[in-house]
């Protein structure tokens, strides 16, 4: 009799099922696709007179990654979406890229774009994917996109809060509102994709 016998065997890692290969195929694509989607998003812009920071259908973009992806996913698609622009190309709303453009006029709304993720993930999810939800998440994330964006704009400005306000705020208003009913809208349509296949 061998003494050997299964002694010194290794047990078989159990195969990856076909159901959590694509889950996690579909997650990948989720993230790598909504970074792309903002990357397009950027480069339909309309600049404004007055003001560095130009009208785009970004915002758009960043708020149904939280609303589909989730959380983290979402995080990690904006987180995506940044490496992108700081270190192969020019995806973001200014003709520039490289890690500059963070020190630029339009650096804390980036920013913004990965902070507000888990905001409106959580609150999507915590409302079960329901309209009031969705729209608390929503102006949730844009809450928080508009903080960092105008907290930067203003040190970039070096002056005051009405400066601030009237270059970085006020002239969004009208597209914001679009935005928040079209991502509210669309964002209710892609909850039976967010549930069977992301971040819930």
């Amino acid at each position: 009799m061998n003494s050997h016998t299964n002694a010194t065997t290794s047990p078989t890692p159990a195969p990856l099922s076909t159901a959590r290969a694509h889950r996690l195929g579909a997650r990948a694509l989720g993230v790598i696709g909504f970074a792309l989607l903002t990357a397009i998003a950027a480069q339909i812009r309309v600049p404004l007179p007055g003001t560095p920071v130009p009208v785009t259908l970004q915002t758009l973009a960043v708020l149904l990654a939280g609303i589909t992806l989730g959380p983290w996913l979402g995080a990690a698609s904006m987180a995506l979406y940044l490496c992108w622009g700081l270190l192969a190309g020019p995806v973001f709303a200014v003709p520039a890229w490289g890690p500059g453009t963070l020190l630029g006029a339009t650096g804390g709304y980036l920013i913004g774009f990965t902070l507000a993720q888990p905001a409106i993930g959580l609150i999507t999810r915590a409302g079960r994917g329901r309209l009031p939800g969705i729209l608390a998440a929503v102006l949730a994330g844009n809450l928080v996109i508009f903080a960092c964006g105008l907290t930067w704009l203003h040190v970039w400005l070096g002056t005051g809060l009405a400066a601030t306000l009237a270059m970085g705020l006020w002239p969004f208003l009208p597209g914001l509102v679009a935005k928040t009913l079209a991502a509210t809208g669309a964002g209710r349509l892609l909850q039976p994709l967010a549930r069977t296949w992301f971040d819930r």
